[in-house]
């Protein structure tokens, strides 16, 4: 396992136990039967009753759980043995019918066989991904024919910004090396008394694309949103319910971009 697996499979670890309490969550509110879906992917994806899904990178599984309640039959996978253990946790506390497994996101072959009709993953998860080609295979490897894949992610324009969100700080285009960041607390509880390091890659959007494509996805659609449906930085601020927007720069450079493809 590498240096970079390991620091961020630990820093993981730590944050599901911060994040499953946090406001952010609200867990209760899920409890309750409130959705972790937003009206994004709610929108793009429509009708999952009856499907299989795959949700790569899932967390605690909250938005895999939501999918489960839609009627899909679904299997969450990630990297962090406590996220896993608080997703089944959840799933029989509540009920809710998932399969979750705990596997690094590439060594997943060894852990799991199926084929899926739809493969899922959404917001902060591409940053975690050292190589997309072999990502892009992997998302392939596990669609049935016709099975859709379907991301919906924060826009890699929205990390050229400044820590205030005033002006560009940093390049569109990374080199292959990761990005050491050592940071306090989570996105989920910035006030969380912890501190840690972290590795990720920036990939932007052409990468993305022309990875699905070399993998034998057909590409459905690309769409690119002004608003994110989280406040997840500092320098955003709510333009309507639900929509937050750059303080500075509100509508008019992208937060959010999603993408269906389609294994033929």
């Amino acid at each position: 396992m590498s240096e970079y697996v390991e620091t961020n499979r630990s820093l993981w670890n730590n944050l599901a136990e911060i994040n499953l309490n946090s406001e952010f969550y609200d867990l209760e509110g899920f409890k309750a039967g409130k959705s972790k879906l937003t009206p994004i992917e709610l929108e793009e994806l429509k009708d999952v009753s009856g499907r299989t899904m795959l949700h790569l990178q899932c967390h605690f599984g909250l938005d895999t759980m939501s999918w489960a309640r839609m009627g899909a039959e679904v299997t969450g996978i990630d990297f962090s043995p406590k996220a896993i253990s608080l997703a089944r946790s959840l799933s029989e506390e509540l009920n809710i019918p998932a399969r979750f497994i705990c596997s690094e996101l590439f060594d997943l072959p060894n852990n799991l066989d199926d084929k899926f009709d739809i493969v899922f993953t959404s917001y902060g998860a591409i940053t975690w991904i050292e190589n997309l080609n072999e990502w892009a295979k992997l998302i392939a490897r596990y669609l049935k024919p016709g099975g859709l894949f379907y991301i919906v992610e924060f826009h890699p324009f929205l990390s050229m910004f400044d820590d205030n969100g005033e002006k560009l700080e940093d390049p569109y285009f990374h080199s292959p090396q990761p990005t050491k960041y050592t940071a306090q607390g989570s996105y989920a509880d910035p006030d969380a008394d912890f501190t840690h390091d972290s590795y990720e890659w920036f990939h932007n959007i052409g990468e993305v694309v022309t990875a699905l494509i070399s993998a034998g996805l057909k590409i459905d659609y690309l769409h690119e949103f002004p608003y994110s449906p989280y406040n997840c930085t500092t320098f955003f601020t709510e333009d309507s319910p639900g929509k937050y927007v750059m303080k500075k720069h509100p509508n008019i450079v992208p937060l959010v971009f999603s993408i269906q493809a389609t294994r033929e």
